[in-house]
């Protein structure tokens, strides 16, 4: 599957583009790829489609901010497939009052907004420890959403009354308008291609028949989760429109660093230092892992930079597909002070291997005096 375009690519803007420039560049481009302008190109048809899909996010700026900073995975199930030209017709058709996409255009009679629309989805984050991500959690998350009015039952109307139909449009939410030869079908300005208009508005909503709630939701987060992965509630976004069925809400996980161990996959990386004398004979160590310290044996003659693998001590796959492995990288410490014992030891086994090591220190003042000590010539010698 092809990887999809970064949106401002496609409408040819950059990322600080003002809505209006974001506006214009979409009109311009649904104006080049129509595909009532372009008959029979399947290349036109999916350019239309993917300038929708680019205007559609930028042109809010909740789907907008997700995109900026999710990226393309930040917008699953909250936009449009837009795999009919109707979907198009039906949500972008007023930016063009209706021209492009109305009967001139073969837009057809559809009034805007008359299908059911699912609801828009809403995020919320959840910071988990390591620990958490490895094991699985249960835990409480809270989120912002629409609901619907109780004062008025979503009507939006004062108790007592009730939206009337819109006397402009006679209902119908589309007006027809002559240009020319054409005749076109454009959504009424008054209600907007409800149909219906609110007169006596609810004190509670002021009309929009929604409230905004503040809502607390339980969430089992599945071992295994990683970064950035979004676990869903399905149904808890915001009400759909028309009687369509609500959106949904995506919890996006953050998980918080551990002090010992990285994350690589579903393995596990900790860097332990060691001595020179660990190294060179053995030893049996304690590491850090998700369960506590952990004993680890280190061979004789191990090396720095050596990994060492404890296997099923790392993360589990989220399908339960298995568990990964801790790695422990070896590190040999140099220290950097030697008691004199210590050092009368290593100087014997440096003679012991031949090895060629720095002599014994001498003062600062000693060596001082032996380098501007005069140096006898070959004539003083003799």
């Amino acid at each position: 599957m092809p990887q999809e375009r970064d949106y401002y690519e496609v409408l040819g803007v950059e990322r600080r583009a003002s809505s209006g420039e974001i506006t214009t560049a979409y009109r311009k481009l649904a104006m080049r790829f129509h595909p009532d302008r372009n008959p029979g190109d399947e290349e036109a048809a999916g350019l239309f489609k993917e300038a929708a899909r680019a205007f559609e996010v930028l042109s809010d700026s909740s789907l907008r901010e997700r995109y900026d900073r999710y990226g393309h995975a930040g917008l699953q199930g909250g936009t449009h497939d837009f795999n009919d030209m109707g979907d198009i017709f039906d949500a972008f058709g007023e930016l063009f009052g209706g021209g492009i996409f109305g009967e001139a255009f073969g837009g057809g009679g559809r009034r805007r907004g008359s299908r059911p629309r699912k609801g828009k989805d809403v995020f919320c984050e959840l910071t988990l420890s390591l620990a958490e991500a490895a094991e699985g959690a249960t835990r409480t998350v809270s989120f912002v959403r629409h609901e619907a009015c109780g004062t008025c039952d979503g009507s939006g109307a004062k108790p007592g009354t009730s939206p009337q139909n819109c006397d402009y449009c006679g209902g119908q939410g589309q007006v027809l308008q002559s240009a020319g030869v054409f005749r076109m079908q454009t959504t009424c300005p008054a209600c907007r291609g409800a149909g219906k208009l609110v007169r006596d508005k609810c004190p509670s909503c002021r009309g929009a028949g929604l409230v905004e709630e503040q809502v607390e939701r339980k969430v089992t987060i599945p071992a295994g989760v990683d970064e950035d992965v979004r676990v869903r509630l399905a149904g808890e976004g915001e009400p759909g429109g028309n009687g369509g069925p609500p959106g949904d809400c995506y919890c996006v996980i953050q998980v918080e660093d551990h002090p010992f161990l990285t994350r690589h996959g579903r393995d596990l990386v900790c860097e332990v230092p060691i001595t020179f004398s660990q190294a060179a004979l053995g030893a049996t160590i304690d590491v850090p892992t998700l369960k506590g310290p952990q004993p680890l044996e280190i061979p004789t003659g191990t090396q720095s930079d050596a990994a060492i693998r404890m296997r099923g001590m790392g993360m589990p796959e989220v399908r339960g597909r298995g568990i990964g492995d801790l790695i422990v990288q070896i590190h040999i410490e140099v220290p950097q002070k030697l008691s004199p014992r210590a050092e009368e030891l290593l100087r014997e086994l440096a003679e012991e291997e031949h090895a060629n090591v720095t002599p014994k220190r001498t003062s600062f003042f000693d060596r001082l005096k032996d380098y501007f000590q005069p140096r006898e010539t070959p004539e003083e010698s003799t």
